[in-house]
């Protein structure tokens, strides 16, 4: 077994990221509760193999150097995880008793911790090879253990081969990852000089007057007229907050920000936000280190949402990969990393947007259940988790046959559709795209079903509803019917304007649709906060149930992809555009009505 690795170094003692060994060390965990005579004797059992060929470009160089470092993290089983599922469901569901009864972070931890045996046998592992706990960091639930151990122990403790796996062409050890694209975001760069402005105004789907400018140029007024929020004022001092992440070396730019708001929120200018540094994570300021995505992400969720206050969380590194055809390199996000420091905070922000997602099958499947099961855990604590659906339709934004790359990564090089993770994840609300007004489906509005997840209950109807208006046998075959289905809402997702690199310019994607999104259920959370009440927390129980009736149908339009037309959008919920937009104050009164 081969794996792929980065290094440190800084030395034997205990360095980055290696994150597909713990793949392996997640089977050894199942084994060696055997309880055997000799730790270092015991069989070792393959849990689970990348079949697919390394990233695009690497080769095998030489086994990797004895003395370079690297970082592994353990992840231990989480028995009690359905008990943490099943409170999330009672404290989701507007109409049981226990609705709003979030968990604390200590009640989340106890649902989380592994069995106290389990803990005391890899400790015992490790200590046979002399990693004792003052080498260890432990995760606050105990259900992560990182360690950081040079490549010579990591190969005989694992029985592995480590291997050193540059692109050719690269005279270095290991690749950079730091040269990537964000898949939700669509760039329309070079710059224009300046908005388009058309005058007049055309009626918006709440019966209300919107700006006719706002079919082809998206401003902070535009989100707020469409969705029928303009006017509100939200709150500094009650308590609610709205959060955003950032990964692959995304930074929000000051300049930019402050630039944005003196130019489209006047009354934001000169105002700040708090950066939180998970594992490492920068904001650079250099103009030159600006984040196209970071950028869109702060402008407006920021902009829309002042005087909320506002984080900004960045978080370096890369996670487990399984290359596919379109996805050769890994552009995947650390979001364990991240998980673990959210949920060993105190305090959390009861909204927070993310707009990055990667293929769901080059995330191996082992690793996504973990995070999703980490996303369950913030939805049980009443954080209400929004992430993008992606920007390619349902696989690659391909409808030519001749041209598509959505072929499975299992070694069987089958065409499929492509989900998204963490779209896929039943425990968040994912949002997809639109356009124009009053709406239709914008064409890379990511949507399918999942291949790792299971369609959860609270969409049944409205998912098998839209199936059975589908012609027998359309796409069979190419998508799982009976896997979790996304996206669940979508808003505005194209021809915005933003502050970047010092000029303004258009951007567009389902990365701006979901802090659209973000913002106005931000809003929402704040009415609710105002009126003594908490905010709406894990949001999908109550969309599919009641909270539909405060949305905006989107009927017209298809995602293509994967060498067909994709999946159309029509009434009630569809794999393009879900349940629809928003309605702020037909939401505000339906969600002040819930206890």
């Amino acid at each position: 077994m081969s794996i792929a690795w980065r290094s440190s170094r800084t030395g034997p003692s205990l360095g980055p990221t290696i994150s597909s060994i713990s793949l392996r060390l997640l089977c050894l965990v199942v084994t060696l509760l055997v309880q055997a005579a000799s730790y270092k004797s015991s069989q070792f059992k393959v849990k689970e193999s990348i079949v697919a060929p390394p990233p695009l470009a690497w080769v095998e160089h030489a086994p990797a150097p004895s003395n370079y470092v690297l970082e592994l993290r353990i992840a231990l089983p989480q028995p009690y995880f359905p008990l943490l599922e099943k409170h999330l469901w009672e404290v989701s569901d507007s109409s049981h008793k226990r609705y709003g009864d979030y968990l604390s972070k200590e009640e989340t931890e106890v649902f989380l911790t592994p069995y106290p045996h389990t803990v005391d046998i890899v400790s015992e592992w490790l200590a046979s090879y002399g990693i004792y706990e003052e080498h260890l960091l432990r995760s606050s639930a105990q259900d992560w253990i990182t360690v950081r151990v040079p490549v010579s122990l990591a190969t005989e403790r694992l029985d592995t081969k480590i291997s050193a796996l540059p692109p050719l062409g690269d005279g270095g050890i290991y690749p950079d990852h730091n040269v990537r694209s964000v898949q939700s975001v669509r760039e329309h760069f070079p710059l224009d000089d300046s908005p388009v402005s058309i005058g007049g105004t055309i009626i918006g789907p709440a019966g209300n007057q919107i700006d006719a400018s706002c079919n082809q140029t998206i401003t902070p007024t535009c989100p707020l007229q469409l969705y029928n929020a303009d006017g509100y004022e939200t709150s500094t001092t009650n308590g609610n907050n709205i959060g955003i992440t950032g990964y692959l070396g995304q930074y929000v730019n000051n300049h930019d920000l402050q630039q944005f708001f003196a130019t489209y929120v006047p009354d934001a200018y000169g105002s700040h936000y708090t950066v939180v540094s998970i594992n490492g994570g920068q904001n650079n300021q250099s103009i030159a280190a600006a984040g196209e995505e970071a950028d869109l992400d702060s402008q407006y969720a920021f902009g829309l949402t002042y005087p909320t206050p506002r984080t900004f969380y960045t978080t370096p590194g890369p996670p487990p990969f399984d290359p596919d055809a379109r996805v050769p390199n890994n552009t995947n996000e650390p979001h364990t990393h991240w998980l673990e420091y959210m949920l060993s905070a105190e305090n959390l922000p009861q909204t927070i947007s993310t707009s990055y997602g990667d293929d769901e099958q080059t995330v191996p499947e082992s690793y996504a259940n973990r995070v999703c099961a980490g996303l369950a855990a913030l939805g049980a604590r009443g954080v209400s988790l929004t992430f993008s659906s992606g920007d390619y339709g349902v696989g690659d934004g391909d409808f030519n046959p001749e041209t598509q790359l959505c072929f499975s990564n299992d070694g069987r090089n089958t065409t499929i559709f492509i989900p998204s993770f963490p779209a896929s994840c039943p425990y968040v609300t994912t949002v997809g795209g639109t356009i124009y007004i009053p709406g239709t489906a914008a064409s890379f509005s990511g949507g399918g079903f999942s291949n790792y997840f299971p369609r959860p209950s609270y969409q049944d109807k409205a998912v098998s509803d839209y199936l059975s208006t589908l012609t027998p046998g359309t796409y069979e075959g190419l998508y799982n019917p009976d896997g979790r289905a996304y996206p669940d809402v979508s808003a505005q997702s194209d021809f915005f304007v933003i502050a970047y690199k010092d000029q303004f310019g258009y951007i567009g994607g389902n990365s701006a649709s979901t802090p659209i999104f973000a913002s106005i259920i931000s809003m929402v959370n704040d009415a609710r906060i105002s009126m003594g009440k908490k905010g709406l927390g894990f949001l999908n129980p109550w969309f599919y149930s009641v909270g539909y009736s405060g949305l905006n149908d989107i009927t017209t339009g298809h995602n293509p992809g994967c060498g067909t037309e994709g999946f159309n959008a029509s009434i009630g919920w569809d794999p393009v555009t879900g349940l629809g937009t928003l309605n702020f104050e037909k939401l505000k009164q339906l969600a002040l009505q819930l206890a």
